[in-house]
């Protein structure tokens, strides 16, 4: 059965779709976060997923402004699932994640040029290892299978960013549907972001694995 039969694209996701892919995000990131706690010896904690449907113009406003420098960790997805899925950071909150996972107290400028490329692997290896904790998490609770690419490591304004999903669902949709939740670390105001973006045809493979109709 197609799920999709009743709605030619992602403007018609119903109420009951969008609470199942916040569900989705929910097991996602908590599974992101328990791996990010080990990774810099922290506790952290999670905020509600929030699924939204935004207007290509307003992806930038997200982080606090389109023109605001940020890192992204972008991987594409494939398999039984495809589409995209992006950690994204200021780099303040990058320094902190950083500092943490190489043992480093002392270092607090956050300014984004003044990053080693070693401190840039950091970067990319966490959000690799936090996408990837994530995509598992989806993909063992949907029971389908979840492949994310090698990470690609980008420092550019938001809005930038952000358009990479955005011109990727263009063809569909005069939006993009995001899935994001917000991390901050204890005592460390670090926060960041996951983003989950599949594709159109992922959308009825992820409903009809769970019985949404």
């Amino acid at each position: 059965m197609n799920l999709l039969r009743n709605f030619s694209n992602i403007n018609q996701l119903n109420e009951l779709h969008f609470d199942v892919l916040k569900e989705i995000g929910n097991i996602g990131v908590g599974n992101a976060i328990g791996a990010l706690s080990e990774l810099i010896s922290s506790e952290v904690k999670m905020s509600v997923p929030h699924v939204q449907f935004l207007k290509f113009n307003e992806v930038g406003k997200i982080l606090g402004g389109e023109e605001v420098i940020v890192f992204g960790v972008l991987v594409h997805i494939f398999g039984e699932i495809n589409g995209m899925m992006m950690f994204l950071l200021k780099p303040s909150s990058a320094r902190v994640l950083v500092n943490g996972l190489m043992g480093i107290e002392c270092k607090d400028t956050d300014d984004i040029e003044n990053f080693t490329e070693l401190e840039l692997s950091a970067i990319s290896e966490i959000g690799n290892i936090l996408c990837s904790s994530y995509l598992g998490a989806v993909s063992r609770f949907i029971d389908k299978s979840v492949k994310p690419t090698p990470p690609i490591l980008a420092k550019d304004m938001a809005a930038a960013i952000l358009s990479v999903p955005a011109i990727e669902f263009s063809k569909m949709s005069d939006g993009v549907l995001l899935i994001d939740t917000v991390f901050e670390t204890k005592d460390q105001n670090a926060t960041g972001f996951f983003f989950l973006v599949p594709d159109f045809d992922s959308f009825g493979v992820i409903l009809s694995s769970l019985g949404v109709e």
